[in-house]
């Protein structure tokens, strides 16, 4: 009888990131049940050869495999923070550290102690990171107002996205806007 088996990566965030490890398991025949965000359930426990042969494969792309609890717990947060900046805006009514410690039962304090000695940076600061780079794959759509970003993103004005944003790519928004139109009118 076969047994499931789970393994969870490193840096699998999108759902790009979710077609390039199914790509990698079918090119290695490895069978699996589901292909998630961080996780891959396969259908068997792999030998070590397909192991070896799927984590050299991840590591072309810029994944690897999470071997410990800690970095699983890691993994997780960076997850739920990526689904909390989704959430931004109208839909989420909690804090971010409460929105955490409502997935993951544990004291808010530790898990941020925790990811901070391992990323080298505050949830903080990588939940800004990630809203930032929100911010521009939405810039780069061209569909919504600045205004209309600011809310979906959760920042309180467009003022405060402003200054954020240039904060963290020395750009302002409308200036990141006019490179990504300039370049699509080249094309």
């Amino acid at each position: 009888m076969k047994k499931d088996h789970s393994l969870f990566i490193k840096n699998m965030v999108c759902p790009r990131c979710v077609l390039s490890v199914e790509t990698i398991l079918s090119d290695l025949n490895m069978a699996y049940k589901k292909v998630i965000p961080g996780e891959v359930t396969l259908e068997q426990v792999p030998s070590s050869t397909e192991l070896a042969a799927f984590e050299s494969e991840l590591r072309k792309v810029g994944f690897e495999l999470i071997e410990t609890r800690l970095n699983k717990l890691i993994e997780n947060i960076k997850l739920l923070v990526l689904e909390y900046v989704i959430r931004s805006g109208k839909e989420q009514k909690i804090n971010l550290s409460a929105f955490i410690t409502q997935h993951i039962p544990n004291d808010y304090s530790y898990l941020s102690d925790l990811f901070s000695s391992a990323e080298g940076i505050s949830i903080e600061q990588f939940f800004i990171t990630q809203r930032i780079e929100k911010v521009k794959e939405l810039l780069v759509y061209d569909q919504l107002s600045l205004t209309e970003i600011a809310y979906q993103t959760g920042f309180s004005s467009v003022h405060h996205l402003s200054a954020q944003f240039k904060k963290h790519t020395g750009l302002t928004p409308s200036y990141f806007k006019g490179i990504g139109q300039a370049k699509r009118a080249k094309s």
